[in-house]
């Protein structure tokens, strides 16, 4: 039995059909380097209106709580959204091509040049860029959320875990995660 398509909350929203959604989907995966999430907020939200700030995060939340990358997961949440299963599977289909034929050349290309310096120093500055844009891209997306101590404090105790003391990220969340789940439970009850 198919699920029925969803329905956009908004009578005004935007028709947005399947190409679209692979062009953009296209386009914001061919601009990030080390991640397109920067990329997505601009694209969806600011630039193409498609989203707002909050449908985002919401996104994004679940996202991140299903298997897989984040972004693969939202791509096809939105694209289902917006156009139904073949929607889904352009939006997908969009961020994946590109990015993967690109690899697919920069491997042969790294195979040859990889060990030259300039290769190297180049790679490097390209990893520096990557952290500032998700660095800016957090701070950005904070804004729009409550104002409460709680989710600061756990942001710094899991910093304070995986960065100061280099304990492993899984056993930082695992120990956190039911603290964090607990405080925001009994702050809506």
């Amino acid at each position: 039995m198919p699920l029925p398509q969803p329905p956009i909350a908004d009578t005004d929203a935007p028709k947005i059909g399947p190409l679209d959604l692979f062009l953009a989907f296209s386009q914001l995966a061919m601009s990030g380097f080390g991640g397109v999430l920067p990329w997505a907020h601009r694209t969806l939200v600011e630039r193409k209106g498609w989203l707002t700030q909050r449908e985002f995060l919401d996104a994004l939340a679940l996202g991140q709580l299903l298997p897989g990358p984040n972004i693969g997961n939202m791509a096809v949440m939105i694209g289902y959204r917006f156009a139904g299963y073949t929607g889904a599977a352009a939006a997908f289909a969009g961020l994946v091509a590109g990015p993967f034929l690109l690899m697919i050349a920069a491997g042969l290309a790294y195979q040859t040049y990889g060990a030259l310096p300039l290769v190297q120093q180049a790679l490097s500055g390209m990893s520096a860029v990557a952290a500032g844009l998700v660095l800016a891209t957090g701070l950005k997306m904070s804004g729009s959320l409550k104002r409460h101590w709680r989710p600061w404090l756990f942001t710094a105790l899991a910093l304070a875990g995986v960065g100061a003391l280099r304990w492993p990220l899984l056993a930082v969340v695992g120990a956190l995660a039911p603290f964090a789940i607990a405080a925001a439970w009994r702050e809506q009850n």
